[in-house]
């Protein structure tokens, strides 16, 4: 008897997270799903695997994606009762996740249609019900569509039309889902989704609560989340060995680690200060010089981190790459010994002229231990689209190593910085060179005077400065910035530039 070859029956539907190379298969399905609704951009779905990997899934039959749902985790009741789609995701960025919330907020399920015989949309539903029953929260939230009330709104309002569907005598294929799912209403939004036309913007507010939650005592909500830096006003001066060099930030890392300092941040290009033993006269020779010190550089810092146990913004340091280029990199040097680095993206006319520095491409933003943080380098901070998406990434701290020669470079670079701090409802810090270097062209003459900024509220310092050095001498400044007030300021300062941004007239895109 012949054996009969099972596989080539077989089909695989698999429920498991969303990957970013799903995300070219997802954009496509979304147009299908929600046709004439605004669809996810890639820099939204992006940022979901960013912040809430484990809150995105996808359904998989044989290799296509025919299915998806994005989540994220709030404390409702910091939400206004009237809230709308774009208040509880940030815009579809949902860079207001909050990992230490109480609720999943669904805001988003879809399935292609050609497979919704297949109970896709009650598999993804359960897989959010297992990670609330996995994470213990306490129940899941959702803003639920009522795609069939346009064909009502002429006979019934949204409230009679949610109670028709409620007793089964009308059908909504939203709704009377949800309810089949365990969800019971909390109370109907107006304007929630503005482009959602078959709704007339309305949204049923649907709950499911999780009976195998357990409160914990530990939990509770932060007062406040403070995080401390180290700004180093760092002085140039001749030294006779890299030896030299290294005593001297080791001097530093030591003054902030017995602060209890989280981060110190040293100044842009502060290994040029080693140019001044290299006896080279020719600027841009001095610098390929300079790139030969880029491993003791690594080196140094990382031990420091560790030893000091403190994050490092090592400043930042040219270096020769593979193609022979030379680049103007800041590294983040964390304390568990792990490296990150940011290239300096805008390049100052001086530093082509003298140097031939190249450009980056990316906009990075980094994990630490406290928060996400993103590094921009001088002139990259003169440039309101980076910190916009830095922020828009989840950054919570911008650090600007910078070296200016004068007043008008040095205004120019903290005026940004306070501006950016505003807009962006972020903190930010600036650390810069003093002193002087007399006989290295084009490093000879430093300005400076380093500081930590923030938005400017009731919440916050007065006059939006957590501290500063005075100008143009060696210190050190330490200041306290608290992540916690951020967040509630972010949801109910005075002004919430995050929330009102008016994404409807226009919007900042990343290419990368």
């Amino acid at each position: 008897m012949t054996k009969l070859d099972l596989s080539k029956f077989e089909k695989k539907l698999i429920i498991r997270n969303m990957e970013y190379q799903d995300i070219e298969r997802i954009l496509p399905l979304q147009s299908i799903c929600f046709p004439g609704m605004e669809p996810w951009t890639k820099e939204q779905l992006k940022s979901h695997l960013r912040l809430f990997q484990e809150g995105q899934f996808v359904a998989e039959y044989d290799g296509e994606i025919i299915g998806s749902c994005s989540s994220l985790i709030i404390n409702f009741d910091e939400y206004d009762d009237r809230h709308t789609w774009d208040d509880v995701t940030d815009r579809g960025y949902i860079t207001n996740h909050n990992p230490d919330g109480y609720n999943l907020y669904g805001i988003e399920v879809m399935v292609h249609p050609k497979y919704r015989r297949m109970k896709i949309g009650h598999r993804l539903y359960e897989a959010r019900k297992e990670l609330v029953r996995r994470l213990n929260l306490k129940s899941i939230i959702i803003g639920g569509r009522i795609p069939n009330y346009y064909k009502y709104e002429d006979k019934m309002t949204a409230k009679e039309y949610v109670q028709e569907v409620s007793h089964h005598k009308i059908y909504d294929p939203v709704l009377s889902f949800q309810l089949i799912n365990g969800f019971t209403l909390m109370r109907i939004n107006p304007d929630y989704l503005p482009d959602d036309t078959q709704s007339k913007k309305y949204a049923t507010l649907m709950e499911w609560n999780n009976v195998e939650y357990l409160p914990q005592t530990k939990r509770f909500f932060k007062s406040s989340y403070p995080v401390r830096i180290c700004v180093v006003q760092y002085m140039m001066r001749q030294i006779e060995s890299f030896t030299d060099f290294a005593n001297q930030v080791e001097y530093y890392t030591d003054v902030a680690s017995d602060a209890e300092s989280d981060f110190i941040v040293f100044p842009e290009l502060i290994t040029t200060q080693l140019m001044s033993f290299l006896e080279e006269k020719v600027p841009s020779i001095a610098i390929r010089r300079v790139t030969e010190y880029t491993e003791q550089y690594i080196e140094l810092f990382t031990n420091l981190a560790i030893r000091y146990n403190i994050n490092i913004i090592g400043g930042s340091h040219f270096v020769k790459e593979d193609d022979d280029e030379i680049y103007n990199i800041a590294y983040l040097f964390r304390r568990d010994g792990t490296i990150e680095k940011q290239y300096k993206l805008h390049i100052t006319p001086n530093e082509r002229k003298w140097w031939g520095i190249n450009r980056g491409e990316q906009v990075k933003v980094f994990d630490t231990d406290c928060g996400r943080i993103a590094i921009q380098i001088c002139y990259d901070i003169e440039f309101p689209e980076l910190a916009r998406i830095a922020t828009d990434m989840g950054a919570k701290i911008i650090f600007t190593p910078f070296c200016t020669e004068d007043r008008q470079g040095y205004l120019r670079v903290r005026y940004c910085a306070q501006a950016r701090a505003v807009e962006n409802q972020i903190y930010t810090v600036i650390a810069g060179t003093v002193g002087n270097l007399p006989q290295t062209e084009n490093m000879d003459i430093q300005y400076a005077q380093s500081a930590i900024f923030a938005p400017s509220d009731f919440e916050f310092a007065r006059d939006g400065i957590v501290g500063e050095t005075n100008p143009n001498i060696e210190m050190v400044m330490i200041g306290d910035v608290d992540l916690e007030v951020l967040r509630r300021q972010r949801q109910d300062g005075t002004v919430r530039q995050l929330k009102d941004r008016r994404h409807d007239i226009y919007r900042v895109g990343y290419k990368k």
